[in-house]
């Protein structure tokens, strides 16, 4: 009896110590060197990208792992375009600041350098000096120190100053503005990209007529609190509130791009500050200037033409890639790259033409819903009744 309770006592104290050395090995960590990693232990280690392992179990009891699933980003939603996010104080308003956005064009160079070397100080001599003038006239020529008016009606040197000075300042000004406004309107050449921008109450449509005809609808997104649950809102890397679009325009950088414009309903107008671009969207007209962005980023506009109810809601965001970028973005969009140095020879009809897209699509329609027309009869019909026949009204009575 006393030798099977001993035995019981050292059984039990044998296990007791197995436990808590098998208790230590499992938390010591691991140190094996990259060198002692046999190729049969890197093969069957977890692939990079898996979650870890969930409560979900396999059939031989080991732990199922998947891959993780494709991230939500509202940047991957163009389609083969980077994900680029706004860049703080470039392309888009910034808070405090009182000069004019940082220009990326050399058209929006040119003419930032026109309005702080050149208007500015213009006008503020102007306001100084008339300020100035304001304040001698008050105190020099006021009633208590002038009882007796002066009678002085000509002053010949006056007169030639102030007609000379006005002419030498619009000269200073027209010279550069002129030189200015011919670089804004300067044709494309060949090779350029060529978009075309719709208006439309109240969002803009984009088309790429020189690469197999990729077509883009850009809608305002919302705030978080003005959507329902599940559906996508703005978020700060869409760009800021009011600015940001579903849809983002992709433009290469240091290639020229051929703008045109045009509205499907009321008068709108495409802008964009930081490429120094303005130009108006008019129904049954095409409007078309040329620019280069040299800066990859994303930029923000709007429409600057009351439009209706909702013109303040109608933005305009631009994605501008490198030139391999945008070829990709064209691919995964099912379009297609011109032949390099091509001059743009597709046919953009005016809204409203006999061969629009609109005038074709109703024409469709109304086939559709109306059947073929047959003409009844080749030569109108006549008739044998004459003009005398008519009878006269009552102005005729006395005829």
């Amino acid at each position: 009896m006393l030798k099977t309770g001993f035995k019981g006592w050292m059984l039990a104290a044998g296990l007791a110590v197995a436990g808590v050395a098998g208790t230590a090995m499992a938390q010591a960590p691991t140190t094996t060197s990259p060198a002692a990693t046999s190729p049969a232990t890197a093969a069957t280690a977890a692939p990079t990208g898996l979650r870890p392992a969930d409560s979900k179990q396999g059939t031989s009891g080991g732990a199922l792992q998947k891959p993780d699933a494709a991230p939500a980003s509202p940047l991957l939603a163009q389609d083969g375009a980077p994900p680029m996010a706004p860049t703080p104080h470039l392309g888009q308003p910034t808070d405090g600041r009182m000069s004019i956005q940082e220009q990326v064009t050399k058209n929006g160079l040119r003419a930032h350098w026109f309005h702080d070397k050149i208007l500015f100080p213009l006008i503020t001599i102007i306001s100084v000096f008339v300020l100035l003038l304001l304040v001698w006239v008050a105190i020099r020529f006021r009633a208590a120190r002038n009882p007796v008016p002066s009678k002085t009606s000509h002053n010949t040197a006056i007169e030639v100053v102030w007609t000379l000075a006005p002419v030498l300042i619009l000269v200073a000004i027209a010279v550069p503005s002129i030189g200015l406004l011919q670089a804004q309107f300067k044709p494309a050449p060949a090779g350029a990209v060529t978009l075309k921008a719709i208006g439309n109450q109240w969002f803009w449509s984009y088309q790429y007529p020189d690469h197999g005809g990729i077509e883009i609808t850009a809608n305002m997104l919302k705030e978080k609190g003005e959507v329902p649950a599940g559906e996508r809102f703005r978020t700060d890397a869409d760009g800021p509130r009011l600015m940001a679009t579903d849809s983002r325009v992709v433009l290469p950088v240091g290639v020229p791009i051929r703008l045109i414009t045009t509205a499907n309903d009321v008068i709108h107008s495409w802008a964009m500050p930081a490429f120094w671009i303005k130009l108006d969207a008019i129904p049954g007209r095409l409007n078309e200037t040329s620019f280069t962005i040299e800066k990859p980023g994303v930029y923000f506009g709007q429409c600057s033409e009351l439009c209706g109810a909702r013109h303040a809601y109608m933005p305009i965001a631009v994605e501008a890639v490198t030139p391999a970028q945008f070829a990709a973005w064209v691919r995964a969009k099912g379009g297609s790259m011109p032949a390099p140095g091509k001059p743009s020879d597709s046919v953009i009809p005016q809204p409203g033409a006999d061969n629009s897209a609109a005038v074709m699509t109703e024409a469709a329609d109304a086939g559709n819903m109306t059947g073929p027309t047959v003409n009844g009869t080749d030569t109108p019909p006549t008739s044998p009744q004459g003009a005398t026949g008519n009878p006269g009204g009552v102005g005729e009575a006395g005829r």
